[in-house]
């Protein structure tokens, strides 16, 4: 099987970062692209917190890719079955996405799998799951992620 990363997790869709990850990886593990290691947390993790921001559920968000569209008209979508968060909720939402991991209940699960993973070498930098996510994924984490 030939394995394709997800995009990265500060990739935003109208100014939500992670979603676009979820239906990349929803995309790829339908096509058979997702490597194995991803399989089991399909729906949690991160893509439970981002459906469950949205008031929407992960099997009907999957369906919903399935039957094809794009980012936008999916999180539209998301936005007419779940609710549609003002901008603040979404500027807050952004903020403890993308700093999560750090200085926060997570940081100790985060040392542990930059350890797990042999990352080491790219502290300082990685000080987030995001940023965790993207070295994993061999890119490197954006400085100014807000722009």
């Amino acid at each position: 099987m030939n394995t394709t990363y997800p995009v990265s997790p500060y990739q935003k869709t109208g100014g939500l970062v992670y979603f676009a990850r979820m239906l990349d990886k929803i995309r790829l593990h339908a096509a058979g692209k997702l490597g194995a290691d991803y399989w089991q947390n399909l729906g949690e993790g991160f893509d439970l917190s981002c459906v469950q921001f949205l008031h929407v559920d992960y099997k009907e968000v999957k369906q919903r890719v399935a039957a094809g569209g794009g980012n936008g008209e999916i999180l539209q979508w998301a936005f007419e079955h779940g609710r549609r968060p003002c901008d603040a909720e979404i500027d807050g939402w952004n903020n403890y996405m993308v700093k999560r991991g750090w200085r926060d209940q997570a940081s100790g699960k985060l040392q542990f799998r930059i350890k797990e993973a042999r990352l080491e070498q790219h502290q300082p930098r990685v000080e987030t799951f995001f940023d965790f996510i993207d070295a994993d994924e061999q890119r490197v984490p954006p400085a100014k992620w807000w722009q």
